[in-house]
């Protein structure tokens, strides 16, 4: 079959781990790269041995480029799949999939309107962590789920990161900025949401970068840092969730733990993609770990984008698309509104899931080479 030419729009950290992992794929041949800072576009196409060094205009007008990965700021994000889909290409982006959620519909609309594909972070629940899990759910190891609970405790980035700034304003925060891969992963295992409801705030308001030559400048933190909530699922499930970049002493407690009504199940880290999945059945004193579906490895970003050139060349639904990513980012807002407005939030939106996942028989042997 022959590769899908492929241009990366944004060439920042997170670019390196997608070059690196394209280097074999046997779908996708990355052609060309830019970025608003070209020496920075440079310096990638001179690591990865890519051809072409564009501004972002000349990349989209190149007619060989079929699909394009989207990795600008969250903040581009939105605008960014717009221009690439008006260029008549299929799009994959960072999460979040935009800031808003009119933007958000935006993007979904157009490439409805024109046939095309969007994709987006995070490819995570593709791998072998959550794709176990949901296996084991759907073999009826727990029973029937009736509960989780889904933790990220943290300090913020500030301490580590040389340009921070964009974490604590519209957008940031640790809901926008870690909230896609346990919302993916919760959806994945337990199905659409319902309904939310939260409280939100910002509990430390004195930030200072940490590292790099920005270090000892003050942040203005101008979203909420702090969001703890309820999520209730059309299945019947009911989640308890909290985001926070507020937590500077660490904290022992579980990613993510899935209740059913004959067990409890463990899941790793919804930020990688592989990670051992813990089982206790109802009556055991112990926990014993779940056989993995199959073996992934620890940082496989990209996996999303060759499902969904599979799927474009199949004509079928892809898996990390652009509706998933729109009841992700709902449910974000979802999230803030709820605490500002005093009340539960009713979702608008809904996905479901194909019948086919990564642990069928016929998975994917290009997902798997990943």
């Amino acid at each position: 079959m022959e590769k899908m030419k492929a241009g990366i729009i944004g060439c920042g950290n997170i670019s390196a781990i997608y070059l690196e992992n394209f280097k074999d794929n046997p779908l996708i041949e990355v052609v060309a790269v830019a970025d608003l800072i070209r020496e920075r576009a440079q310096e990638r196409a001179d690591e990865f041995n890519i051809a072409n060094v564009y501004n972002v205009d000349e990349l989209l007008q190149d007619n060989e480029i079929e699909l394009v990965l989207n990795l600008t700021v969250p903040g581009s994000h939105a605008m960014t799949d717009l221009a690439v889909l008006e260029a008549g290409k299929h799009v994959y982006a960072e999460k979040p999939l935009a800031i808003s959620l009119e933007d958000g519909r935006k993007v979904i609309e157009l490439a409805e309107e024109k046939g095309l594909y969007v994709g987006s972070a995070p490819d995570t629940f593709l791998g072998s962590g959550i794709q176990t899990a949901r296996k084991a759910i759907e073999e009826g190891l727990i029973g029937k789920p009736i509960a989780a609970t889904s933790f990220f405790m943290g300090g913020g980035p500030e301490a580590w990161h040389p340009n921070p700034e964009f974490f604590y304003v519209a957008g940031g925060g640790p809901m926008f900025d870690m909230g896609p891969y346990y919302l993916t992963a919760l959806i994945t295992l337990l199905g659409p949401i319902r309904r939310i409801s939260s409280s939100a705030g910002v509990q430390i308001t004195d930030r200072v970068i940490g590292s790099g030559p920005k270090e000892g400048t003050p942040i203005e933190v101008q979203t909420p840092t702090h969001l703890a909530g309820t999520i209730d699922f059309e299945e019947g499930a009911i989640a308890t969730m909290i985001t926070s970049f507020d937590i500077r002493g660490a904290s022992d407690l579980p990613r993510i733990e899935i209740y059913g009504t004959e067990g409890t199940m463990s899941i790793p880290d919804p930020n990688f993609f592989n990670g051992e999945v813990k089982l206790r059945r109802f009556g055991q004193d112990t926990w014993e770990t779940v056989t993995p579906a199959f073996e992934s490895r620890q940082n496989e970003r990209g996996i999303g984008v060759t499902e969904m050139v599979e799927s474009i060349r199949a004509g079928r639904e892809h898996k990390a698309s652009g509706k998933l990513a729109y009841h992700v980012l709902e449910a974000m807002h979802a999230f803030q509104r709820s605490s500002l407005e005093g009340k539960h939030i009713q979702m608008e939106s809904t996905y479901q899931a194909g019948a086919k996942n990564n642990t069928d028989e016929n998975q994917s042997e290009a997902v798997q080479s990943h």
